[in-house]
């Protein structure tokens, strides 16, 4: 069982991309693909609360059949994940206080310091992360000023959080490219404050960040 908060939000992160690559063997069999994505983290989660590593095998092993499992219920349950509104409305206040914790720390809140913020359990946090996965940047009022929140789990920045394919692509960049991603996804620092560690603006951060997206993109693909 996971012990801490802390290590299963770093168990979901780090296994987002296998959950990706279990979601695209069920591509063009008529769900959409946010739909597919959605039930697979609904069986990631599952599987790190039901997972004893004292057994002894791999995380990777257990989790696989329990996320295309719930993949496959979807098709049994005619292709929608139902989200009750209670989520939706929860979905919306976590990217809002994810807004305002980052502009407070200057990096990427955990899931347990946003929980805790809110008033709910990590677990609540996390099953909602999970319903509101869609590849969409949301608008969240933050004081009376508009600001777009990226949405942390659906898009290929978290996806690259897998470390294990990140150490291959490394071979593939350069010193600089790599210090930007350690900052960005490592250490969840926001733009504005890789800008300051690298002398660098926080346009130019966003830039270079975009290009070298791209290239891991291709590299890992």
């Amino acid at each position: 069982m996971v012990e801490t908060s802390q290590n299963r939000e770093e168990i979901i992160k780090e296994n987002l991309l296998l959950v990706h690559s279990i979601c695209q063997r069920f591509k063009g069999r008529g769900i959409e693909y946010d739909d597919l994505y959605q039930a697979g983290c609904m069986g990631l989660v599952k599987a790190v609360d039901a997972f004893d590593s004292e057994k002894g095998f791999a995380f990777s092993t257990y989790a696989v059949p329990v996320i295309m499992g719930e993949v496959r219920r979807l098709f049994r349950d005619g292709g929608a994940v139902k989200v009750s509104r209670s989520i939706k409305e929860l979905y919306l206040k976590i990217v809002r206080q994810k807004a305002l914790l980052e502009q407070k720390n200057c990096r990427e809140p955990t899931v347990l310091e946003i929980a805790e913020s809110l008033g709910v359990c990590a677990e609540e946090v996390t099953q909602a992360l999970c319903a509101g996965q869609a590849p969409i940047s949301l608008t969240a009022d933050n004081d009376g000023e508009t600001c777009e929140i990226d949405l942390p789990t659906v898009s290929f920045e978290e996806d690259i959080s897998n470390k294990i394919l990140l150490n291959e692509a490394f071979k593939y960049l350069a010193n600089s490219e790599i210090q930007i991603l350690k900052y960005r996804y490592f250490n969840g620092f926001t733009q504005s404050k890789t800008a300051k560690l690298l002398n660098m603006s926080q346009v130019q951060v966003s830039r270079t960040e975009k290009k070298i997206l791209l290239k891991l993109k291709s590299i890992l693909k």
